[in-house]
């Protein structure tokens, strides 16, 4: 299946990579000594995403939650007290993303693109997920920022696996992949740069008052009247 998007952003993503893993690498070691010290073992969370409709990877990601056997599907309520007192402070700063730097370099992400899903929501909604694959899975994007404390907040009332699922199946995925195809037509260096110093701001200014339009802003000034009607909406109510 061939990508869409320039080879320019690829080798965008593999220098920003290797920068960043060089300099990060003593703090990504000082995580995961943590981890093994204070949780033990396993360091890691590894998790099979797909990258395209039709072919799996394996996300890393710092472990944060209390290790159990047979764990997959959406975060909700009902995991919260497995989130250990350190995988909290990960999660604050998104720390426990920064092995995806590996997944970068593989091929798997980019920096910027539609959050990888699992397989489960892929086979529940094979041509959708077919458009939003078309571009690389990213370690944050257009959805990240606009819909993720809606959906924290709608699966943080989730107290069975049960609901989290149906919540999410119904409401969270076809906003995200909306807003995943809204970034997909309107995607360009400058606008994948502008989303991530927004992503950097979040995480390093959480509590800072957050400017609902900021995102639709930075949307270049030809995108359609639809996307900017829906995005302005979305924007508002997170």
């Amino acid at each position: 299946m061939a990508r869409t998007g320039a080879p320019l952003k690829r080798l965008t993503d593999v220098v920003l990579a290797l920068a960043l893993a060089a300099l990060l690498a003593p703090v990504m070691l000082v995580i995961a000594l943590l981890i093994l010290l204070v949780d033990g073992a396993p360091v890691f969370y590894l998790s099979e995403r797909m990258k395209t409709a039709q072919t799996p990877f394996c996300l890393w990601k710092f472990r944060t939650m209390r290790h159990i056997d047979a764990d997959s599907g959406v975060s909700g309520a009902y995991k919260q007290d497995r989130i250990t007192p350190l995988g909290h402070w990960l999660r604050r700063y998104r720390l426990d993303e920064l092995p995806q730097l590996l997944n970068i370099l593989r091929g798997d992400m980019s920096f910027v693109g539609p959050r990888p899903p699992l397989r489960a929501y892929v086979e529940m909604f094979p041509d959708l997920y077919a458009r939003v694959l078309d571009h690389r899975p990213g370690v944050t994007g257009l959805a990240t920022l606009v819909y993720h404390r809606t959906e924290a907040r709608l699966l943080g009332d989730c107290h069975t696996r049960e609901t989290s699922e149906d919540i999410y199946v119904r409401r969270c995925i076809p906003v995200k992949a909306r807003l995943d195809l809204i970034w997909a037509r309107h995607q360009s260096p400058g606008y994948d740069l502008a989303l991530l110093c927004r992503t950097a701001f979040d995480v390093f200014a959480p509590r800072l008052p957050r400017d609902p339009g900021a995102e639709l802003r930075r949307l270049p000034l030809q995108i359609r009247r639809r996307d900017r009607l829906f995005l302005a909406r979305r924007s508002g109510s997170d």
